[in-house]
């Protein structure tokens, strides 16, 4: 048996299909829209704009079929008729296409403004075109390759509860994330009607608190039961594009359950036995305030997960994450200082027993500067 093996693309191919992506002018005849989720190796673009120039072609004149008719199993629409030709079913504002991608694109996450081609006949589109992102949130996987997570989100929304217990060292590095990414940092405690129980978390909410006033980002308390802080939450993420973030189990779905209530999140306990939270979303997925115009925001959520690898950042740029710690990393005694706790001359820890700063924050600098210089950065 043989095997077809892809071909290697060289250096001057691969310049060349850049250049002609580049070059790619749109007539008139591709719709625009945002990538809301992937279906494997499919997207679901939902259109934000329509074509300006209509193909008269027959392959245009048949029938589409949409993500939305595919997923409740409602495809009268694009039922033939009697003579066994295809109903029409007009392109319109808010429709979900499952889309390819051209394979000189760079992968695509939600959130991404694209231009795509759309094959009426077989109820699917190419994506041709992705326009210039604002941001993009990117994340090691499990083979030491860097994905994007979500692209032109505003805020990075942390979440997390008094149960599960708070992982702080994740906060800092969702904190990291948002830093390195340029995007406005908001964290949220919520399931705040059980913070009688828990005074440790109280400390933790206050010392996040008093960071925040000094380094620009807010904290808020939120409860997707009684609904404490939510009227709140929605002020501060109206009209922008949020990822959700944070350990499992915290009440996200929940949250945007509240949000968003045509959302239908799905939502799951506690684990009782391990006091754990359980993965309720599987994939990234945009849910738009408004789904006829995604221009007024949405909010990602993001499946959860339980460490953010940081293998493809540099070390300084791990420190930049750190505010406080950074404008003190100049003052120490030696230039290639480790900042470890018994290090001569330390200024970060010299501040921490001055009471200046926490010895959690440099605990948790230490563990992702290591965790940084540790990967093989050569692995792509």
């Amino acid at each position: 048996m043989s095997f077809i093996r892809r071909r290697k693309l060289t250096k001057n191919q691969t310049r060349q299909i850049h250049k002609n992506q580049d070059q790619i002018i749109d007539d008139g005849s591709l719709a625009t829209g945002v990538v809301v989720s992937h279906f494997g190796k499919q997207l679901a673009v939902q259109i934000t704009a329509l074509p300006t120039k209509t193909n008269d072609a027959p392959s245009q004149s048949t029938h589409a079929k949409s993500v939305k008719d595919d997923e409740s199993g409602e495809n009268s629409e694009n039922a033939a008729n009697e003579q066994g030709e295809p109903i029409q079913k007009p392109l319109a504002i808010g429709d979900v296409w499952r889309c390819h991608a051209r394979t000189n694109l760079p992968m695509l996450a939600a959130g991404d403004v694209v231009q795509f081609s759309v094959d009426m006949v077989a109820g699917t589109g190419l994506i041709e075109v992705l326009k210039p992102r604002r941001t993009l949130i990117t994340r090691p996987d499990r083979y030491h390759k860097v994905k994007p997570v979500a692209a032109n989100a505003d805020v990075l929304v942390i979440v997390f509860a008094p149960l599960p217990k708070p992982a702080v060292n994740l906060i800092d590095r969702y904190l990291l994330v948002a830093r390195t990414f340029d995007v406005k940092p908001l964290l949220v405690l919520n399931k705040a009607d059980l913070l009688a129980e828990h005074q440790d978390v109280v400390q933790i909410f206050q010392e996040y608190q008093e960071l925040g006033e000094k380094y620009g980002f807010e904290i808020l308390a939120t409860s997707g039961v009684s609904g404490q802080g939510v009227d709140e939450l929605q002020a501060r993420i109206d009209g922008k594009l949020a990822i959700f973030a944070g350990q499992s189990g915290v009440g996200k779905s929940s949250l945007i359950n509240r949000l968003l209530p045509h959302a239908e999140q799905a939502t799951n306990e506690i684990s009782v036995g391990s006091q754990l939270g359980q993965h309720t979303t599987t994939t990234s997925r945009l849910l738009a305030y408004d789904d006829g115009n995604l221009e007024a925001g949405g909010i990602i959520d993001t499946p959860g997960i339980r460490e953010y690898g940081v293998w493809h950042l540099p070390a300084d740029e791990v420190l930049a994450g750190f505010d406080e710690l950074n404008a003190l990393a100049g003052e120490c005694q030696f230039r290639d200082c480790s900042h470890a706790p018994n290090a001569k001359g330390c200024a970060l820890w010299q501040a921490a027993q001055a009471g200046q700063v926490l010895p959690r924050r440099i605990e948790s600098l230490l563990e992702l500067m290591a965790e940084a210089g540790t990967q093989d950065k050569a692995v792509k």
